[in-house]
């Protein structure tokens, strides 16, 4: 009698832990290769201003305007400015561009949709900012879990993708790298090493070399 008063609690022990065994086995990895499932995913998003024109670029309170909303949202390097102007006005293009490159920015040609349309008399101003983060990190799930599948941890990837997604000053670039100019520093350098190997020991200075 005392044997079987004991049997029923050691069967649900044995239930139980093949029970949490087989819930483990649920969340094992099952990425073999060495290419992370983390990924950098960059986010667009747009912010409009509508300044008035009068035809004639911007009036001077339209200017002020139009700074103290750049220093509101902070713009920098990254930022992307461009104009919705229904006539193409050169002049409102100059003057947003002046205060705009007072950032370090440009304005490029071309500007995106946006909800809503451009009143008559009016330009519309757009700064479009990227945002780079790795979801679903950190990732600490499969941890417990027998490994039978010989994949790589379901966080893998996310220290470095995730610090890449923080330190890129341009997350454009994570979709499609920066492009050269097409201009050369070679011969500029050339002659600055040229000069140098030319210049006796012992002189005090080189001699100034023209770079064009």
């Amino acid at each position: 009698m005392m044997f079987n008063s004991f049997k029923k609690p050691a069967a649900t022990a044995i239930a139980i832990s093949l029970g949490l065994a087989l819930s483990a086995c649920g969340g094992q990895p099952t990425n073999r290769s060495l290419d992370s499932i983390k990924q950098p995913v960059v986010e667009r998003q747009n912010f409009t201003l509508d300044v008035r024109t009068g035809g004639a670029g911007l009036s001077v309170p339209e200017q002020q305007r139009l700074t103290e909303w750049f220093e509101t949202l902070d713009v920098k390097y990254g930022d992307r400015v461009s104009i919705d102007d229904p006539v193409s006005s050169p002049a409102t293009k100059e003057a947003i561009a002046a205060l705009a490159a007072r950032h370090g920015l440009l304005v490029e040609d071309g500007a995106p949709v946006t909800p809503g349309y451009v009143e008559p008399g009016m330009a519309r101003v757009v700064i479009t900012r990227t945002k780079a983060h790795v979801p679903g990190c950190p990732d600490w799930s499969g941890q417990l879990s027998f490994n039978y599948n010989n994949g790589t941890n379901n966080g893998f990837g996310c220290a470095v993708n995730g610090n890449l997604a923080a330190m890129v000053a341009n997350p454009e670039h994570l979709i499609k790298g920066a492009e050269g100019t097409g201009e050369t520093v070679v011969m500029s350098s050339n002659k600055a090493i040229q000069s140098y190997r030319d210049q006796e020991p012992g002189s005090a200075s080189l001699p100034g070399v023209a770079t064009n």
